[in-house]
Formats: C-alpha cells, structure tokens, sequence
C-alpha cells in the first residue's frame, strides 16, 4: 500500500458520508426532472461552485502553485526543461485529467440515475458499491500488486453490502444491468482519478470534471429530454445539495483524499456511502434497521478497518 497520512482516509470517509445522504436528493430529485437534466445541473452548480475556490487557493498560494510541486518542478530543472513548457505540460496534465474524469463521470453518473429507475434503491446500491471488487480486478490488469488482506477486506465488504442492500429476492433486470454498467466505470473513474490525481492540482481538477459531465449531459437533456425551469427550481434543494456538497465537496475531497492511497483501499472506503444511507434513514427518517442489516454495516466497518491495517513489517 502507498503510504498515506491519516487526513487521507478521513477525506474519503467523510465523501462517503456526503454521498450516503445524497441517496435521498438524488431520489428526490428524480420526481421532477429527468436523468440528464438532473445531472447537468448538479453538475455545472458543482464546476461553478469551485471556481472561486480555485481563485481564494491561487491567491493564499502564492508562489506556491496550485498547478504542480516542488518536487515536480525539480524534476523538470533536472531534465532541463524551462519554465514555459514545464507549465504547458502541466495545462495538458491537468486538461487531459479533467477530460477523462469528466467523461468518466457522465458514462458513470448517468447509467446510475437511468438504472435507480427500473431497479430498487436497495439493489441498486448494493450493485453500484460492487465497484470494490472491479477496482482490484481492474488493478490486476493495469499490474497493481493487491495484497491478501486487501482481498479479504473486498470480499468481507461484499457479504456486508448484500446483507445491508438486498432484503428481497434476487433477480437481474434491466435496472440491474445499467447499473452493472455504472459500477463498472466508476471503478474506472476511481483508476483514472488514481493516475492524474498525483500530477496536479485537485481542485482544478474536479472543477473541470464537472463541467465537462455537465456539458455533455446538457446536450443529451436537449436531445432525449424537455428541461422545464420550473420544474428544475421545483427541485431546488435535492438539486443545490447534489450541485454543491454531493459534486463541489465530495468529489473534490475524492480526488485530494486519493492522492497516495491504494485505489483498491479507497474504494472500501468509498463503499461506505452504502452504510450510510441506511444509518441516515434510520436517524433521520426513522426508519428501522434489522438484525442483518446491523451486521452488515458491522461486516462493512470491519473490512475497512482491516484494509487500513499497516502491513507486518518484514525481517
């Protein structure tokens, strides 16, 4: 595992926290408008609302760019590059990562509302969250060594998202297979966030994959559906928690919050907004948790408590 401060998982803890409670303005949301109105709004509120963050960042900054290390313009002096095309390449870093996150996110965010439509919410959370075992099959391929721990905390976290999620009979649907689909890229979003993430600045970043998602929703809102103003101010606030803490927070904290992680671990970390939108119907909406759920938020809990373990140092 790459080594990692304790901010880190505590970063993508409480991304997994927004998320969970993002469940309900996501359902919410979907009673007025439809898939990609709703996700080209969230996401162009979530861009904008990074925007000045960015600016406040580059002014505290200073000297100190918000676009690249020290150790990275180190690196560029030694391999004798000057300033001009130091900063050029980080622009098409930074733009490329932007670009690949953005597309991601839209492929990813968008089978996932199609799919809520056409399956339960406690299936479809249970598939989506399968992205902690796509990462490490994923990783395999792009030759990431994952260690037995790592795979006993995916497969302890498995049992525990099924005993949480799915409470009636098991049967695949086309709900399922879209979000089947979505699990899938995001484990790809979560690989390809794990590759551009060390390389620059994750603000920027994230401000540049929401616009893009909200970009390319937007032309299918125009193609596939009829955006109604009033129906979206209808939505205002599933909309404005999605838009602000849901992409502007969480995801941003994702992208920070990865830097330096096994994506693998991040991932486990992750799959916690599962627990969490259980223990928020609970606490806020007093809805009642069995026995099996209760032991698989425990089984959930304990496989990222496992996966967090440091690893026996060898003689």
């Amino acid at each position: 595992m790459k080594n990692t401060s304790l901010r880190n998982p505590l970063m993508l803890l409480l991304t997994a926290v927004i998320w969970g409670v993002a469940f309900v303005a996501q359902s919410v949301g979907m009673e007025y408008i439809g898939p990609f109105t709703f996700n080209c709004v969230r996401c162009l509120i979530g861009g904008v609302v990074l925007i000045p963050c960015i600016w406040i960042l580059g002014r505290v900054r200073g000297s100190e760019t918000v676009s690249g290390t020290e150790e990275s313009e180190k690196r560029a002096g030694k391999n004798g590059k000057t300033e001009r095309a130091y900063r050029k390449n980080e622009r098409r870093i930074l733009l490329t990562g932007g670009l690949c996150c953005g597309l991601a996110l839209f492929v990813a965010s968008n089978l996932q509302q199609f799919g809520i439509q056409y399956t339960s919410v406690g299936k479809a959370g249970f598939i989506t969250a399968m992205y902690i075992v796509l990462v490490p099959v994923l990783g395999v391929f792009l030759k990431k060594k994952i260690g037995l721990k790592v795979w006993i905390s995916v497969a302890l976290a498995v049992v525990g998202l099924y005993l949480l999620c799915i409470t009636e009979g098991f049967s695949v649907g086309l709900g399922d297979l879209l979000v089947l689909l979505c699990a899938f890229v995001f484990a790809v979003h979560i690989l390809v966030i794990d590759y551009f993430s060390p390389k620059t600045d994750g603000v920027r970043l994230s401000c540049i994959q929401f616009l893009v998602c909200g970009v390319l929703s937007g032309i299918c809102m125009m193609i596939a559906e009829q955006p109604d103003m009033g129906a979206i101010l209808q939505a205002w606030m599933p909309v404005l928690y999605a838009g602000v803490m849901s992409c502007g927070v969480a995801y941003t904290l994702q992208i920070i919050g990865q830097k330096g992680m096994d994506p693998t671990v991040a991932s486990l970390i992750l799959s916690l907004e599962s627990v969490v939108s259980v223990l928020a119907g609970w606490a806020l909406l007093g809805q009642s948790l069995s026995a099996r759920e209760l032991f698989g938020c425990v089984l959930m809990f304990g496989a990222i408590i496992l996966a967090q373990l440091p690893e026996r140092a060898k003689d």
